[in-house]
């Protein structure tokens, strides 16, 4: 994360969704015991979704354009899907590195993201443009991070996903994230780069970043399994908005299981090194 103000913002996208609230996830900031930053994020049910259309997403999102039929001052345009996952904060995102067959995304490959966090209430206040390595991309979930030479890891995010059931059919997909920032190293170096790179994350800069991502990924229902539906003609994709297959307002959800989001905190408080406790690296633990 990155406080660069060099960004250009692409114009707000108004495709008629109802947005999730803040109010549909579990969330909490904590410090361990190695006073690093911890942030457990239990989404709502991604509704209409499913595990196949999210690694296939993570998978080329990067590649992908979409032309966008009627959504206001874009009629017409073909913009990059990056700008479908969120309505106002997106900017860009580039793989780079040793990369997979076709260009994709691989653990030890790099992903380049522009984008800021609420950026209709902070503007630029709290921009991201940073490389970040994967350490993680699978069919189970989504990792990545940065480490520093001679510290070791200082910041790595893991998002877990999983199919949800009913009747023997999915139904959704329970959609879980992890954050941590900060070293768990004591040493004058270790801390005094933890101040550098994580010091200003403070109360505000988390509350814009649970509003974007329960946006980002809330937005999932609304626009993937359409995009999903034209994956074997990725040359000529297109989204209009009577093509948004939620007809459900979301503003009654919560959070998918707040039995496992209060487990996770517990063991993120309990934790001396929150990274081993995260395990980016590893299968999800859903």
């Amino acid at each position: 994360m990155s406080h660069s103000k060099k960004l250009t913002v692409p114009r707000a996208r108004n495709f008629g969704w109802e947005l999730k609230p803040i109010s549909s996830a579990y969330f909490k900031v904590i410090r361990n015991k190695s006073n690093q930053i911890c942030v457990v994020l239990e989404h709502a049910l991604l509704r209409g979704v499913s595990t196949e259309m999210i690694h296939w997403w993570f998978h080329h999102f990067t590649k992908l354009n979409v032309r966008l039929i009627d959504i206001p001052g874009y009629e017409g345009k073909t913009v990059p899907a990056y700008l479908l996952w969120h309505p106002s904060d997106h900017v860009s995102a580039e793989l780079k590195g040793k990369l997979g067959p076709g260009g994709t995304p691989r653990a030890g490959a790099k992903i380049h993201i522009k984008e800021t966090m609420q950026y209709e209430k902070y503007g630029l206040k709290y921009p991201v443009d940073q490389e970040l390595m994967i350490f993680y991309h699978d069919k189970d979930g989504w990792g990545m991070g940065k480490t520093v030479p001679w510290v070791g890891p200082m910041m790595s995010l893991r998002i877990s996903f999983k199919d949800v059931y009913e009747d023997g059919k999915i139904i959704g997909v329970h959609y879980h994230y992890e954050v941590v920032a900060g070293s768990y190293k004591q040493n004058f170096v270790a801390q005094k780069l933890t101040n550098k790179i994580v010091g200003d994350f403070g109360t505000e800069f988390w509350n814009a970043w649970l509003t974007h991502n329960t946006i980002e990924v809330g937005v999932f229902e609304n626009f993937l399994p359409v995009l999903f539906e034209q994956r074997n003609h990725t040359d000529t994709m297109s989204y209009a908005k009577e093509m948004n297959p939620i007809t459900e307002s979301p503003a009654m959800q919560n959070g998918f299981s707040k039995s496992l989001f209060e487990a996770r905190v517990k063991g993120y408080s309990e934790s001396v090194n929150a990274f081993e406790y995260q395990g980016v690296t590893q299968k999800s633990f859903l």
